[in-house]
């Protein structure tokens, strides 16, 4: 997955987020978006996986050099920020076999596999309603970071997570983030720890 950005902007209302964002992610790289609360990290993100449309300028996806129709690029993103809600409803193996039926898990991963990657077999018959806050993150990224896309998207990863669980996280990177586009939005550097390339938003304000 390649993605072109050329001059996007946005605005809300009447102010601007972001201004003439130039820029190209390359396939199979690791990027760390950083900036202060509020220089558009988040954003960006929501504009990557279509969640917003730019004010101005156009964005371009390709996949093995071909060109990609906006109606497309759902399918080839996992996308995990604090803001996105889980279902709370359901039960762990619910919520991974629906989530299942819309992108497959990497490595042909079964719900079985990530309820013990998770390490939550004594939960896994709970609402995730009564899961606690760290407990629910670990399950977004583990959705996120598991799906089998080349777009890989991460916002604030380790919000809410513990100790135990940054290292967690960083393990499950380690395993299952190569060989993808990844892009993570923080300026916590243990969420990026593995990203060779830098974006400062402060450029495009």
């Amino acid at each position: 997955m390649t993605i072109r950005l050329e001059k996007v902007a946005k605005r809300y209302r009447m102010e601007w987020v972001l201004r003439g964002v130039t820029l190209q992610f390359e396939s199979s790289k690791n990027y760390a978006v950083t900036g202060p609360n509020g220089s558009g990290k988040s954003t960006l993100l929501k504009i990557l996986s279509g969640h917003l449309t730019p004010s101005k300028g156009k964005i371009n996806f390709f996949l093995n050099e071909k060109s990609l129709s906006n109606e497309l690029i759902y399918k080839q993103l996992s996308y995990t920020a604090p803001y996105i809600d889980l279902i709370e409803e359901y039960t762990l193996p619910e919520a991974l076999h629906f989530h299942q039926h819309f992108k497959p898990f990497i490595k042909n991963q079964t719900p079985a596999d990530l309820i013990q990657l998770l390490g939550f077999e004594k939960s896994k018959n709970k609402p995730i309603r009564h899961f606690s806050s760290g407990m629910k993150q670990r399950l977004k990224l583990a959705l996120a970071i598991c799906s089998d896309t080349p777009l890989l998207l991460l916002d604030e990863p380790t919000t809410t997570l513990d100790r135990q669980g940054v290292a967690w996280y960083q393990n499950l990177i380690q395993e299952f983030a190569g060989n993808r586009l990844v892009i993570v939005a923080s300026n916590v550097e243990e969420d990026f720890f593995f990203c060779e390339e830098r974006v400062s938003m402060l450029a495009f304000k």
